[in-house]
């Protein structure tokens, strides 16, 4: 049948095989199954007004927050080092002005840093009795050369007796003390320099009646005291009866924390009730453990917190022309040092002199390190020199 026109009222369509494989329609993915709430829009529903969308969590980078922090810490300990640091130099400056420049011409010239050369520092403790008839003495009760050696990682205290007969340039011969008595601390560099032949580059006198004040401002200092002592010098009472009484100053042997009035106490005593071989040679020795746990409390971490707030007073029992830089180079020099060596001279007591010992002369070729440390040996003399070995500075 056809219409009018002649078109059929349907179409044909041929179809053919193609090649290949027949295309195929995979199924369709199942949804995910949406809630109760979801079900009718409630949920999507945020009522009128502008849409938001909502934000992911932050995620925390912690390797960009541990590096902020980190630097954070550094700026702060530099900025604290820096303003200590200031605040040191001012104090050292001042401590360079109480230096007589007299002094300085009996020293001798660097070769170097602090941090690589070996230097000879002297070091003098004035007198610091609290008896008032010995009040305007100028002695220098405690006399101690130290040596440092950077490319040897080592520290040497050479401690010499006060009572030590020496000859003294322009006087003659004289107790070695009585160089600062009558030349002050030039003659004192020029005698000890004369006898041990080491040249002296840096001189630092400590003002003993401040001494305690330093070691106050530290925190004190810890001593490990070998033997009880008891002994009796300056009581501390105003009445004779009251002294009479009085027992004498005591430690007892062990590790023991002590403030700078106990410390100075300490470095002082030369005669020991308990002991009667305690003498001015065991003081010496008892001068260098004050000396040595002081430089271990100014190298502390403590320390170097305190410097904006205590900086000047560490400086204030010194007169020494140290640098604020030399004064560095020496801490670093004492906290690199693997060995330290506590050296003596020594000698026969004549009364109320000491007579040289021959045996000085190897002592100061140990401190000088072209000899290896050796202990006092026993010999003919009263006091009989020598090197200990140490641990770490």
């Amino acid at each position: 049948m056809s219409t009018p026109g002649g078109e059929k009222p349907y179409r044909v369509y041929r179809g053919g095989r193609q090649k290949g494989r027949v295309p195929t329609v995979g199924r369709p993915e199942k949804s995910r199954p949406r809630a109760k709430g979801e079900r009718d829009g409630r949920s999507r529903y945020r009522g009128p007004g502008p849409k938001t969308t909502a934000r992911r969590p932050r995620k925390i980078r912690w390797g960009r927050e541990l590096t902020i922090a980190l630097v954070l810490i550094v700026a702060f300990f530099l900025a604290w080092g820096v303003i200590g640091y200031l605040v040191f130099r001012s104090g050292v400056s001042e401590a360079n002005k109480r230096l007589p420049q007299t002094a300085r011409r009996a020293l001798a010239p660097d070769k170097g840093s602090l941090l690589s050369t070996p230097t000879a520092i002297l070091l003098l403790g004035t007198d610091h009795s609290l008896a008032a008839a010995r009040a305007g003495d100028r002695h220098s009760d405690s006399i101690t050369l130290l040596r440092t050696d950077p490319p040897h990682h080592r520290l040497y205290y050479l401690s010499i007796p006060r009572d030590l007969r020496v000859e003294i340039p322009g006087y003659g011969g004289a107790k070695i003390n009585t160089a600062f008595q009558v030349g002050g601390p030039r003659l004192a560099a020029r005698t000890v320099s004369a006898y041990t032949d080491i040249p002296i580059n840096h001189i630092v006198v400590v003002n003993f009646a401040q001494f305690k004040d330093l070691i106050d401002a530290v925190g004190g200092i810890d001593i490990v005291v070998p033997e009880k002592i008891q002994s009796k010098f300056d009581c501390p009472y105003a009445t004779n009866s009251r002294c009479a009484r009085w027992p004498g100053w005591r430690f007892f042997p062990g590790k023991q924390h002590l403030s700078g009035q106990r410390a100075l106490i300490y470095s002082r005593v030369r005669k020991n009730a308990l002991n009667p071989a305690e003498s001015d040679i065991t003081r010496g020795e008892r001068n260098q453990q004050v000396l040595q746990a002081l430089m271990s409390r100014l190298a502390s971490f403590s320390t170097f917190m305190r410097l904006p707030f205590d900086g000047k007073k560490l400086t204030k029992p010194l007169a020494t022309d140290l640098s604020a830089n030399d004064f560095a180079g020496l801490g670093w020099a004492k906290f690199r040092a693997d060995r330290t060596l506590h050296c003596r001279l020594g000698g026969t007591s004549t009364g109320g002199d000491i007579t040289p010992s021959e045996d000085n002369a190897k002592v100061i070729l140990m401190v000088l390190g072209k000899s290896a440390p050796q202990p006092p040996a026993p010999s003919g003399d009263t006091y009989p020199p020598g090197c200990l070995v140490g641990s770490k500075g």
